[in-house]
């Protein structure tokens, strides 16, 4: 399997898919790109879920506020003019359930996974770090606004073991 092209696919079908049934609107995908090293600056919006199995890693969304807003704007069909509680939790809803659908996509080929709740962050000119030095970045448009999602996958060093007896995930 060439992951990268897999989770360029996936991505792609998902940030589709759950823009046109949760938003009602149609986005465009955009350049895609492979992120290695020390991410830039960001301005705005990011949500950050991991990813967690034989294989482990995070899926992100990042868009500028006015992005965010319009998002929440359209998904509770309420108008939201700057940044807060709803709007973070929006987007983290958002990035949810595309993560959520490329999770399911991969584990046809990896094997199960988890999905944690998803931490979102706001600000200017801060800086994001993960675990993997490598992102798949897949760009969208929504008219004229652009956002990205992006996942980093790596197979675990460590192996994942079952459960013990009183219902706790042990590791080695």
């Amino acid at each position: 399997m060439n992951l990268p092209a897999f989770v360029e696919e996936s991505v792609t079908k998902a940030a589709l898919e759950v823009f046109s049934t949760m938003l009602g609107v149609e986005i465009r995908k955009g350049a895609v790109k492979l992120e290695k090293g020390q991410p830039g600056s960001n301005d705005g919006v990011v949500a950050f879920i991991g990813l967690a199995g034989a294989w482990a890693g995070t899926g992100s969304l990042g868009c500028s506020p006015a992005l965010a807003c319009r998002i929440c704007s359209q998904m509770l069909l309420t108008e939201s003019a700057a940044v807060d509680e709803e709007v973070l939790d929006a987007v983290a809803e958002l990035t949810n359930m595309i993560v959520g659908n490329v999770k399911t996509d991969l584990e046809e080929q990896l094997g199960p996974l988890g999905l944690s709740i998803p931490t979102v962050v706001f600000g200017r000119n801060f800086k994001t770090k993960s675990g993997s030095s490598e992102w798949i970045v897949v760009e969208f448009q929504w008219d004229d606004e652009s956002f990205f999602v992006k996942l980093c996958l790596a197979p675990r060093e460590r192996p994942v073991h079952a459960p013990a007896a009183a219902g706790y995930a042990l590791e080695v």
